[in-house]
């Protein structure tokens, strides 16, 4: 079993910064990319960041995250973190930690998992 959990989210006025974390754990063989999604109220799931074990980096084309939040990994830690700022109160979300994990059960098999989500409210 794998679990992702979630932490950091919580209420912040606009301009200012919050740092979310994700944590993975349990029958861990390896984690080939940790990222981040979102869901504003009324609106579809949409793709933040990603970083892949490789060391790269993806943002979403978009461009309304690009130079503000900043994707990263512990990879000892199995840990992923998403630094966000000059928040704005389109940010305000559910944001959701995702990603593809090998277990030691089944190392030649990457599985998507989701975490439970954690809630981001910008006031303006």
């Amino acid at each position: 079993q794998v679990q992702l959990v979630e932490s950091g989210g919580g209420l912040v006025q606009a301009g200012g910064s919050l740092i979310l974390s994700c944590a993975a754990s349990g029958s861990l063989f390896s984690i080939d990319t940790m990222g981040w999604y979102r869901q504003a109220p009324g609106k579809q799931r949409e793709f933040v960041g990603q970083t892949s074990s490789k060391g790269s980096t993806v943002y979403a084309d978009s461009g309304s995250v690009k130079g503000r939040f900043t994707v990263s990994r512990d990879i000892a830690k199995n840990t992923a973190f998403l630094q966000m700022n000059s928040l704005k109160s389109d940010d305000t979300a559910v944001y959701y930690c995702n990603a593809n994990i090998r277990t030691i059960a089944s190392p030649h098999r990457s599985v998507n998992y989701w975490g439970q989500g954690t809630q981001v409210t910008v006031s303006s």
